[in-house]
């Protein structure tokens, strides 16, 4: 299964796809979406760009948004909100189910704790993915989210086995 991770952002997007085969995971792109203008508008329409040509053309059969934490900036927050809406459109307009995940769930998968810090969260991508080259701290945390979706994806295709073994 290949498998897209957004790290929404309204300047830079991260984002990062990964194929899952078992519990082995390799890497397959990562990058940033960087957004063009100085009209929200404008921006958000650049992102749409980018991310549908990244869903064109890596084919990602499921896909996960990292959800928004608040800040004291309200508008900010607002405006991080709506980059968001394009990192949940996209894949949506592309018929992908959209996973959705806390900060604290993502670095929890991934590193083991929930306040993790952009470093220790750089280092175990690389450690899950071997020889990967990182475009930056936004495609690394992108590539933790796809790895934090293949992670609930495996537990929750585990799960319903069971309870389809436990009816026969």
């Amino acid at each position: 299964m290949r498998v897209l991770g957004i790290d929404p952002g309204l300047r830079n997007m991260g984002w990062g796809v990964i194929d899952v085969a078992g519990s082995r995971l390799s890497h397959v792109a990562n990058g940033i979406c960087h957004s063009a203008g100085e009209v929200l508008a404008d921006r958000l329409l650049s992102l749409h760009a980018q991310l549908t040509e990244i869903i064109r053309r890596f084919q990602p059969e499921a896909a996960a948004v990292e959800q928004t934490f608040v800040n004291k900036d309200a508008v900010a927050t607002l405006k991080l909100g709506q980059a968001r809406g394009i990192a949940l459109l996209v894949p949506a307009q592309a018929g992908l189910l959209v996973g959705e995940y806390a900060p604290n769930a993502v670095k929890k998968t991934v590193v083991g704790v929930g306040h993790a810090a952009k470093a220790q969260i750089d280092h175990m991508v690389r450690l899950h993915l071997p020889g990967v080259e990182i475009a930056g701290a936004d495609a690394a945390d992108a590539l933790a989210i796809a790895i934090c979706h293949a992670h609930h994806l495996q537990s929750a295709g585990r799960l319903a086995a069971a309870v389809q073994r436990a009816q026969a």
